[in-house]
């Protein structure tokens, strides 16, 4: 089983069984951004967090085994060199598609505005290494129907 086929296999489960990433989050101990990317293929998961998902979602081991390769991530893209920008489209690449189906999940068929959209970089001492914290908060706009 490849990741593709993984994806297709986990979002078939999660839709038939009806649950959510954040159920998958607290069975599998892990964020919610954090399973979907697995599940998404952008991520892996070691062999105790991976049984968790096929257990919930009733999955063979062939699906377990595709959880917990390492996958290729942002191939084919022009990314630019600066290394902080990089890190930014590293992000997108890795974890995007799981920002979009945790907020699909949570607010339902819409985007958030960059319009309507602030965004704040704060530092946050840490005696490990000082962290950027970057908080994005932009304004819910569901897709209407007509």
């Amino acid at each position: 089983m490849n990741k593709k086929q993984m994806t297709k296999t986990i979002l078939k489960a999660k839709k038939e069984k009806n649950i959510s990433w954040v159920t998958l989050g607290e069975k599998t101990g892990l964020n919610p951004v954090c399973i979907a990317a697995a599940c998404l293929g952008s991520a892996s998961l070691n062999e105790t967090e991976a049984e968790g998902v096929i257990k919930l979602l009733d999955l063979k081991e062939d699906t377990k085994e595709t959880l917990m390769e390492y996958p290729l991530k942002g191939t084919g893209q022009n990314v630019p060199s600066d290394p902080l920008i990089y890190r930014l489209y590293e992000i997108a690449y890795v974890y995007g598609s799981s920002i979009k189906e945790v907020t699909h999940e949570k607010f339902g068929d819409g985007i958030m505005s960059a319009i309507d959209f602030t965004l704040d970089v704060d530092k946050v001492e840490d005696p490990k290494g000082d962290r950027v914290q970057i908080t994005m908060t932009g304004k819910f706009l569901p897709y209407k129907k007509w």
